[in-house]
C-alpha cells in the first residue's frame, strides 16, 4: 500500500529575526495543535519538506530534532515521521459565536424543515412500511438495459462546450416521446432538458420572475413548487383546489404565473376537467398570466381516459414541466421543461449564467433507454405493476379513497381532529403516513392522509393497508 503523508501550509518569513529553524518548529507545532496535523500523521521527509520550502535540509532536520526532543514527533524506524500519539492538547471550548450561515439564512427570511425526514431506506431497514407519497418502485427496473445505457454513455467523447438547452439528440428524442405518450405536437426546438421539475420550475422563475411578482401555487399542493417560487422573489399566493384540481373562477386576476398539476393534482388527486382547462386558458390570456403545467403522474392512470395536455390547447400562454423521475426513478436527475422556441433559447441564455447543467453522460445514456424502447417496456410494465397494487389500496381502503384515478397516490380524507391520532397510531403499529399538513400553505383547509403506493412492497403495502383499514374501523366506525 502506498504510504500517504500529510502537507501542512507553512510559511517561513525570512525577513523576520527569528531563525527559519525556530519558525519551523513553531509552525509544526501551531499545525499539531489546531489539527492541520494529526496524532499518528506522517510528515514529509527532511529532503521533501526542505525541497517545499526552499530550505537547506538542516534547517527541517533541527526542526524535526526539536520537536523530538519535545514530544509532538516521533521517529519509526524504516518508516518516517510521524506525530506523536498525544500530541496535540485537548482544545480548549471556544467562545459561542454564531456561525455566519445562520446569520445569514436568517436574514434571507427563507426556512427550512425544523427536522430532517426519515429516509426510505432508513425506515425499511427498522422494518417499518412507507407510505408516504412521491416515490416509484424503483426495483423492477431492467438492469440489463440499465448497464447497457451507462456503458453506451460512457463510451461517448467529452465534450468542453455542453448546450444549455441539453443534447440535440436527447431533445429529439423526448419530443417523440412527448408526441406518442401525451399527443403533444413539439421539436426539438421545443425542449429544454433540465435535472427535474424542481430544476425547470427553479428556470422558469430565474428567467421570468421579478422580486414581488405574485405567483399562484394551488392550495394544498406541492410545497416545493412554493419554495422554488419564493427563493426567486416571488410573492407565493395560495389558489383553492376542490375535487376536481384548481379552482379557476378564484384565481386572482393579478398574478404574473400560475402553477398548477393538473394531470392528477398534489395532493387530492383531482384531474382538471376539460371546461376547467379551456377556462383557465382563457383566463390566462385575459389576464397575460403564464400558466406553468407539472404534468406530474400523468404517465399512470387508471379506468379513465386521457386529457389533453395544457400545454397543447395554447403553447403560447403554457409552459410544461416533466421529469423522469417517478417514471423511472429519481436517481436518474433528468427532466424537460417544453415551451415556444423563443422562450426555450431565452430560459437557455440564464441557464448559462447561472451555470446550470444537466450532466452529459446522465443525457446520453436517457437518449440510449429511449431510442432502444427501453423507457416505453418499462412503462408498459409499471402501468401494470402500479394498476396491481392500487387494487390492493382499494380493496382495504376503497370507499374512503378520493383521487386514485391516476398517479402513484390517492387522498384518505379525515375529520380534522382524527388526523394527528391516525398519523400516531399508525406509527406506533409500524406504519408511516403523510397527512395534507406537509402540502399546506399554512392553516390546513383539507385534512386526511396522503397515501403513496409506489415505493412499498406489495407484502409492505397490504400490511399497512390492514393496518390503516382496522384502525379507521375503530375510529370512525366502517366505511
Amino acid at each position: 500500500m502506498t504510504r500517504q503523508h500529510a502537507e501542512p501550509a507553512l510559511h517561513l518569513d525570512r525577513s523576520g529575526g527569528a531563525p527559519l529553524t525556530v519558525q519551523l518548529a513553531a509552525a509544526l507545532r501551531a499545525a499539531v495543535t489546531d489539527g492541520s496535523l494529526a496524532p499518528g500523521e506522517r510528515l514529509p521527509s527532511s529532503r521533501a519538506l526542505a525541497a517545499q520550502l526552499g530550505v537547506g535540509r538542516t534547517v527541517v532536520t533541527d526542526a524535526y530534532q526539536q520537536l523530538y526532543a519535545e514530544g509532538w514527533l516521533e521517529g519509526r524506524h524504516g518508516s518516517g515521521t510521524y506525530v506523536a500519539p498525544g500530541a496535540a492538547p485537548a482544545p480548549a471550548a471556544p467562545a459561542p459565536i454564531e456561525p455566519a450561515w445562520r446569520t445569514a439564512a436568517a436574514r434571507s427570511g427563507r426556512t427550512a424543515p425544523s427536522e430532517e425526514r426519515p429516509s426510505r431506506s432508513r425506515l425499511r431497514e427498522r422494518g417499518l412500511v412507507d407510505l408516504r407519497p412521491g416515490a416509484p418502485w424503483v426495483r423492477s427496473v431492467d438492469q440489463a438495459a440499465w448497464r447497457r445505457a451507462w456503458r453506451r454513455a460512457a463510451d461517448l467523447p467529452q465534450t468542453d462546450d455542453p448546450d444549455p438547452r441539453g443534447l440535440p439528440k436527447l431533445r429529439g428524442l423526448l419530443a417523440e416521446h412527448l408526441r406518442r405518450a401525451r399527443g403533444i405536437a413539439v421539436g426539438p426546438e421545443n425542449i429544454l432538458v433540465t435535472r427535474g421539475t424542481g430544476n425547470g420550475l427553479d428556470l422558469v422563475g430565474a428567467a421570468l420572475i421579478a422580486p414581488g411578482d405574485r405567483a399562484g401555487v394551488e392550495e394544498p399542493g406541492y410545497g416545493k413548487a412554493r419554495t422554488v417560487l419564493a427563493a426567486r422573489g416571488a410573492r407565493v399566493v395560495p389558489c383553492p383546489v376542490d375535487r376536481d384540481g384548481l379552482v379557476v373562477d378564484a384565481l386572482p386576476d393579478d398574478l404574473g404565473l400560475v402553477y398548477t398539476t393538473p394531470a392528477h393534482q398534489y395532493p387530492l388527486g383531482g384531474r382538471l376537467p376539460v371546461p376547467r382547462r379551456e377556462l383557465l386558458i382563457a383566463w390566462a390570456r385575459a389576464t397575460g398570466a403564464l400558466v406553468v403545467e407539472d404534468d406530474y403522474d400523468a404517465e399512470f392512470r387508471y379506468d379513465v381516459a386521457p386529457l389533453p395536455a395544457l400545454y397543447g390547447m395554447d403553447p403560447g400562454r403554457v409552459v410544461l414541466l416533466g421529469t423522469l423521475s417517478k417514471t423511472l426513478t429519481p436517481d436518474l436527475g433528468v427532466g424537460w421543461v417544453v415551451a415556444e422556441p423563443d422562450l426555450v433559447e431565452h430560459l437557455a441564455r440564464v441557464r448559462a449564467g447561472l451555470t446550470d447543467r444537466t450532466p452529459g453522460p446522465v443525457q446520453a445514456a436517457t437518449a440510449v433507454l429511449l431510442e432502444r424502447g427501453d423507457l416505453d417496456r418499462h412503462l408498459r410494465r409499471m402501468r401494470a405493476e402500479y394498476a396491481r397494487r392500487r387494487a390492493l389500496l382499494i380493496e382495504y381502503l376503497g370507499p374512503r379513497l378520493t383521487g386514485d384515478t391516476a398517479g402513484l397516490h390517492a387522498m384518505l380524507p379525515l375529520p380534522a381532529e382524527a388526523v394527528a391520532p391516525v398519523v400516531a397510531e399508525a406509527a406506533a403499529r409500524g406504519v408511516v403516513v403523510d397527512d395534507t399538513g406537509r402540502t399546506s400553505h399554512g392553516t390546513p383547509t383539507v385534512y386526511g392522509l396522503v397515501l403513496g403506493y409506489g415505493s412499498a412492497s406489495v407484502a409492505d403495502l397490504r400490511r399497512g393497508c390492514a393496518v390503516l383499514a382496522a384502525l379507521l374501523d375503530r375510529r370512525l366506525g366502517p366505511a
